[in-house]
């Protein structure tokens, strides 16, 4: 309201990027949205501007003055494209809207997904999604450079806090059961162990150890096999990242598309 909106401004594709905003989280989106199409003399708001507000609100703003060298940016790349592309071929995996090695706040790269609907309940298969997606960055590293870098620090933080959480609260283990062991975070908070309720014995905290690590390793071999299986289009993604350092979904697909194509001509040279 009060604002000049431009004709290419889709209010449904605004509101599937933003789940989980608030009211007054959306008023400053706008007003984001509306500073950016001002400071480029713009008459009115368009979609771009919105994306631009976006990412400034979700990920910081751009930090361009950073100096990175032609092999970090190469590190960057082959790690982001390591995530677009596993989100891109799990049909469970919300759709990559863009990715992009362009530093914003902490990060010196990012994968934008945008989900179809708001989520309130995931499925054990949709959390194994998100591991194999976050653990993606890490295992493109290593199948391009024969290791990991610093790089992939957050990606197994957050991986690690989800596999934990999937064994000691949502009892996703086979091995342990349908048991709760977390501890309650809001009572006896000086006899946690590592997370774990009071009451868990010594035996229990190492099986749940193994248990989030076997989960994460059963991650890394799931995207293993699928950026090894589609490695022309790792190669070729990271590649285009290092040219334009922004490539959106439909760049992504048309990826795909072309090595897949390469890659059956190959196979069979007989057929065109």
């Amino acid at each position: 309201r009060g604002v000049t909106l431009g004709k290419d401004v889709n209010l449904e594709a605004v509101a599937q990027m933003t789940p989980g905003f608030s009211g007054a989280d959306l008023a400053n989106l706008v007003n984001e949205a509306a500073l950016l199409a001002s400071r480029h003399g713009k008459e009115a708001v368009d979609m771009d501007d919105f994306d631009d507000a976006f990412e400034r609100v979700v990920a910081g703003s751009e930090r361009r003055t950073r100096t990175i060298t032609a092999i970090e940016k190469k590190v960057i790349a082959v790690h982001e494209a390591g995530h677009a592309l596993i989100a891109s071929l799990t049909p469970e995996a919300d759709k990559v809207h863009k990715v992009t090695i362009v530093p914003r706040g902490r990060a010196l790269g990012y994968t934008m997904q945008l989900p179809t609907h708001d989520r309130y309940v995931l499925g054990e298969r949709e959390l194994k999604t998100r591991l194999t997606i976050l653990v993606g960055g890490r295992v493109a590293e290593m199948l391009v450079f024969g290791e990991a870098s610093t790089g992939a620090a957050d990606d197994l933080a957050h991986a690690t806090d989800q596999a934990r959480r999937m064994v000691t609260e949502f009892g996703m283990s086979t091995v342990l059961g349908p048991v709760r062991l977390a501890a309650d975070m809001q009572a006896n908070f000086l006899s946690q162990q590592f997370g774990l309720d009071a009451r868990v014995s010594p035996e229990t905290a190492t099986l749940v150890d193994m248990e989030t690590r076997r989960i994460l390793e059963e991650a890394v071999d799931e995207a293993s096999n699928i950026l090894k299986n589609h490695r022309l289009a790792l190669d070729s993604l990271a590649d285009l990242l290092c040219e334009h350092e922004t490539v959106d979904g439909a760049q992504i697909d048309a990826i795909l598309a072309q090595t897949k194509k390469q890659e059956e001509e190959n196979v069979f040279p007989g057929y065109a």
